[in-house]
């Protein structure tokens, strides 16, 4: 080795240089001052010190065309980023007024047997759930919350090329998957602020799709149609066509928000969660009801395993306990009242809600909803906004308790004339 470290016959190399087993024997590198930093650049070295160079994944096509995204940035990763906890969660329409007691205690009783694998079929919860709707557990399938069924429908009804029918500004996780799974989406506008069933139907008729998605009442906008307006648009579906009918809402919805669907009606499939007015968005459990044939189908593709036994049981107590669920509902509807007399105080226009959520009208465009958003980010509230104009005007506040809604009051005007600034 010459003075200085290089090996013989060499330049000094720098950590940029490229791997240096590449180039020398193994006793010759390892005396390079440089081969330990060099050897954590290139770690496969440390086993067998052979080995092939590095070649990307082999991805199917689909996926490497994919951008690497996820549908939303959590309120964990922004808190991360700003290094700090919120002070008020109010975006991702949670329930903070959390699941009964009896959720909690079936599932602490659970944790105990937490050693074994929930039960594949799921059988007792599907039963309650069931029982609960008025149907037969061959109409019901359980999975990992609606986010997961949606993957397992389009994987079982949408290929490459396939013609799939939303609302443009709707539940970005369902165009996620159909992305996914090669589908093509066609969005028709939403009309007067609430997805338009009208313009569905005629577009499902004109692509020939095979799906049609439509929220009831509708995220992000809080807005929904009555029951017999739903009724026509299942009547209204093509030849063929499979109307999904997202339900996440239904049970903090008014009366006659929810039509009379017969289970086995093979054009209508209907999804429901537990993340909402059960308080159980963390255990991730939500549901399907729909025709035999169609609700079978989903073994052919589902992860059998995927919802462990503290879900089913925290779930199978919650829906037992619809006298909880009803004083959410109360308490929704207060924080909601709360929300729009805040927005209203501050000079923005509350929309009309069937949800657990109020989307607020700025007043102005895209950039000052926004600013708005991220100025209420900045001081510690977490809330979000529809991303597809002219929605995205407003900004969308989960409910809360009155300690996340009194810091939105504080917080809200401070934002306001940060935006304007």
């Amino acid at each position: 080795m010459q003075q200085g470290g290089a090996a013989q016959g060499r330049e000094p190399r720098s950590w940029l240089d490229p791997c240096p087993l590449a180039e020398g024997s193994l006793p010759e590198v390892l005396a390079d001052p440089l081969a330990p930093l060099a050897l954590l650049r290139y770690p496969r070295f440390l086993v067998g010190m052979t080995g092939p160079r590095f070649t990307p994944p082999r991805f199917t096509p689909l996926a490497a065309s994919l951008p690497a995204t996820v549908p939303f940035v959590g309120p964990e990763a922004q808190e991360r980023a700003l290094g700090r906890a919120f002070r008020a969660r109010l975006g991702a329409n949670e329930s903070l007024f959390g699941p009964t007691p009896r959720a909690i205690e079936a599932m602490a009783r659970a944790a105990a047997e937490a050693w074994m694998y929930g039960d594949p079929e799921v059988h007792d919860l599907r039963a309650a759930i069931a029982a609960h709707h008025g149907v037969t557990p061959a109409n019901v399938v359980v999975g990992e919350g609606i986010d997961g069924l949606l993957g397992y429908l389009v994987r079982l009804l949408v290929g490459a090329g396939d013609a799939v029918v939303t609302s443009a500004g709707a539940y970005p996780t369902f165009n996620f998957h159909v992305a996914g799974y090669g589908g093509m989406l066609h969005r028709v506008p939403y009309r007067d602020d609430r997805e338009d069933p009208v313009a569905l139907a005629a577009k499902a008729a004109e692509v020939g799709a095979k799906l049609v998605y439509f929220a009831n009442p509708d995220n992000p906008m809080g807005t929904w149609h009555d029951a017999a307006t739903v009724a026509r648009l299942v009547e209204a579906m093509p030849e063929g066509t499979v109307l999904l009918l997202d339900e996440a809402y239904a049970d903090l919805a008014p009366a006659g928000t929810v039509p009379e669907i017969s289970a086995d009606d093979p054009r209508v499939i209907r999804m429901r969660t537990f993340s909402k007015g059960y308080g159980l968005a963390g255990l991730r459990v939500g549901y399907a009801i729909g025709a035999a044939p169609l609700i079978q189908g989903f073994d052919k593709v589902r992860n059998h395993f995927g919802l462990g036994r503290v879900a089913q049981a925290g779930a199978m107590a919650a829906l037992d306990d619809q006298a909880w669920l009803d004083s959410v509902k109360r308490k929704v509807a207060d924080s909601r009242d709360a929300i729009a007399r805040i927005a209203r105080e501050n000079g923005l226009v509350p929309l009309p809600s069937a949800t657990n959520f109020v989307t607020v009208d700025c007043g102005q465009g895209g950039d000052f909803a926004r600013a708005v958003l991220a100025a209420l980010v900045e001081r510690g509230v977490f809330v979000r906004m529809p991303g597809v104009a002219p929605l995205d005007r407003c900004i969308r506040i989960s409910v809360g308790r009155d300690e996340d809604i009194a810091v939105l009051a504080e917080v809200l005007p401070q934002a306001l004339a940060a935006a304007r600034a």
